[in-house]
């Protein structure tokens, strides 16, 4: 009984050893299989990441266009790796494998479709914004209820630098579907504000010299397209309320349209107050009611109450 189990014992050696052997030998046979495999693969990826820039760079060159130009030499550059991973395999006497990998790809096709639908949904969305699209890299947009400048378009999503610093990603299937707001499209945004003048004022003189104040302010645009001009707005508690409205230089907008809206405000102030208008402040009204027969409000001259107190 003993002997057979070492018969046994013995055979089961030998063929380990055969297995071994023979696994070991047809490694060193397909070692230059899968050295060649890799060359290809690292090639591959080199040739790829080439043919990328290269392509970004020609597409930029003429269309002047970096948002499509990025987008598009990035998604050479991932189908051309794919190709040659493919290709790394067959090489290597790995086909049985890459036939596996395409089949496994179609198979789960409809199972990764709903696992990542937004994501299908965010790549195709910048597909199609990248040959159709409402804005350019730095351009000034609102997208929904976030304004700031465009920096990038990536396969998933559009990124905004807000003007007061944060980095906003937004969904490229959001920027389809939502009213996207371009300031900087055209280069010109209009500006407006509300100003008070008293009722014994002439209305038609405060106009002139509110006009007058825009033409000199320099980074405010005049011309036959971009008309400033003001307007009454409505008769107030106890002002007559002018709407001044005038075009400012959005290429660079942000800090620079602020300021000159600002310098309008404050030069239309002064110009007004210089000509002799009088800007009222809101006129409150207070009613006695019942038997009170005076008015209970008390005035203190402050220059008697010091003297006194001396």
């Amino acid at each position: 009984m003993q002997f057979l189990l070492l018969i046994q014992e013995l055979d089961v050696y030998e063929n380990v050893k055969t297995s071994t052997v023979e696994y070991w030998t047809n490694f060193l046979e397909a070692l230059p299989l899968y050295a060649l495999g890799i060359l290809i693969l690292v090639l591959g990826v080199l040739i790829a990441t080439w043919i990328g820039q290269f392509s970004k760079a020609r597409i930029q060159k003429r269309t002047q266009d970096p948002l499509m130009s990025k987008f598009l030499g990035n998604a050479i550059r991932f189908i051309l790796i794919i190709i040659f991973i493919l290709l790394a395999l067959d090489a290597a006497g790995l086909g049985n494998v890459s036939a596996g990998i395409l089949a496994a790809a179609g198979a789960s096709a409809v199972v990764l479709g709903f696992a990542f639908k937004d994501v299908g949904q965010n790549f195709i969305a910048g597909i199609i914004l990248s040959f159709n699209r409402p804005f350019n890299v730095n351009d000034t947009v609102e997208i929904g209820d976030i304004f700031g400048k465009v920096k990038t378009l990536e396969f998933r999503y559009t990124k905004l630098k807000t003007f007061d610093g944060k980095d906003v990603y937004i969904p490229n299937s959001d920027v389809i579907t939502h009213p996207v707001t371009n300031y900087t499209e055209d280069g010109f945004f209009r500006y407006d504000f509300v100003i008070g003048i008293a009722y014994e004022d002439n209305i038609d003189g405060a106009k002139k010299v509110v006009l007058q104040a825009l033409s000199e302010e320099p980074d405010v645009i005049t011309d036959a397209e971009h008309v400033n001009f003001v307007t009454e707005d409505k008769l107030d508690t106890s002002t007559v309320n002018l709407k001044v409205f005038f075009w400012v230089d959005t290429k660079e907008f942000g800090m620079n349209a602020l300021l000159t809206k600002g310098n309008v405000v404050r030069r239309v102030k002064e110009a007004l107050e210089d000509a002799g208008y009088y800007m009222p402040a809101d006129i409150h009204e207070i009613k006695l009611y019942g038997k009170e027969t005076e008015l209970p409000v008390t005035f203190i001259d402050k220059k008697q109450e010091k003297s006194a107190e001396n």
